[in-house]
């Protein structure tokens, strides 16, 4: 019987899938092991680093580091370098294959199928090719394991009764992994295309503007003000607009009311047109914030 049985990668924050291998165990305890390392999954950010759950039959081997973290379930005779060893390497080859942008940008579980096959290969090759082969590898990981030890969990730490944590905080999961945006429509790249020059014009006026009142006066930091606020709400429309945020009717209507009132004070260091171009973009933007709808994805992949 092969020492380790799954493996999969994850993201820390908020426990999210991002790739697995597939695995050809139906057993009871198996799947039971399986909801627990699902579980641990959503709790990594309280133990950052390595750490074990063993059960009665099979343990649970994480490691987790950055933004990625990668689990494995093995059998109680699998030694614990050999596993950690197994996790690093997987954790090197997804991290090569993916940067931080992609893995934080994901929104769906097993995003990254096709990695699945990557941890396969390891996987086969930690469990057919013997330790003699591995052998600087795996003294290096025990060394390290017995200058750090990894943090040790009971199943209880694993578990959940009723939603609730047994001795921890119940967890509340975010809106968004468990919904995704609809596609961005072409109007919507437009607005973004005018908000960021919208956003640009009001920081490079505000940019020399505040120098120029360093030197010559302080009355002229509202105006300032006028200019960089606006700045700001531009930049998060284009947030709002790419990114699901709870109560996001009322922060468009305060980023709108925001580029609105500074336009309003500027008239004088802006023409009519250049105000209404300013507020008419904000209006294109937050049509679109609000008219982009959440679209509700299917809560599990089998893998």
């Amino acid at each position: 019987m092969s020492m380790i049985l799954f493996a999969c990668v994850v993201r820390v924050r908020d426990g999210l899938p991002l790739s697995a291998s597939t695995d050809f165990y139906h057993t009871q305890d198996f799947l039971e092991c399986r909801r627990r390392l699902k579980t641990l999954a959503l709790r990594l950010t309280q133990y950052p680093g390595r750490g074990s759950a063993e059960g009665r039959d099979f343990s649970i081997h994480f490691s987790s580091l950055g933004d990625v973290a990668c689990m494995a379930i093995c059998s109680r005779q699998c030694p614990s370098a050999m596993a950690f060893c197994f996790l690093e390497t997987v954790w090197w080859e997804f991290t090569a294959s993916y940067d931080t942008t992609c893995i934080g940008l994901a929104s769906r579980p097993y995003a990254f199928l096709e990695f699945d096959s990557i941890i396969q290969k390891v996987k086969w090759h930690f469990n057919y090719v013997s330790s003699a082969q591995m052998e600087s590898s795996l003294e290096k990981i025990q060394e390290e394991l017995e200058f750090e030890p990894p943090v040790v969990l009971t199943v209880e730490d694993t578990d959940v009764a009723n939603g609730i944590m047994n001795g921890h905080t119940q967890i509340h999961l975010e809106p968004a992994p468990n919904f995704r945006m609809e596609p961005v429509t072409a109007l919507g790249v437009l607005s973004l295309i005018l908000n960021i020059m919208c956003a640009a014009l009001n920081l490079i006026r505000g940019i020399h503007l505040a120098e120029h009142s360093l030197q010559v006066a302080h009355e002229e930091i509202g105006t300032v003000l006028a200019f960089l606020i606006p700045f700001v709400a531009c930049i998060f429309q284009c947030y709002l607009y790419l990114f699901y945020s709870p109560a996001r009717t009322m922060k468009v209507v305060l980023m709108l009311l925001f580029i609105c009132l500074g336009n309003v004070y500027l008239h004088g260091l802006r023409n009519l047109w250049q105000i209404l171009f300013h507020i008419g973009v904000a209006f294109l933007s937050s049509y679109q914030i609000l008219t982009r709808q959440l679209q509700e994805k299917q809560s599990d992949c089998g893998v």
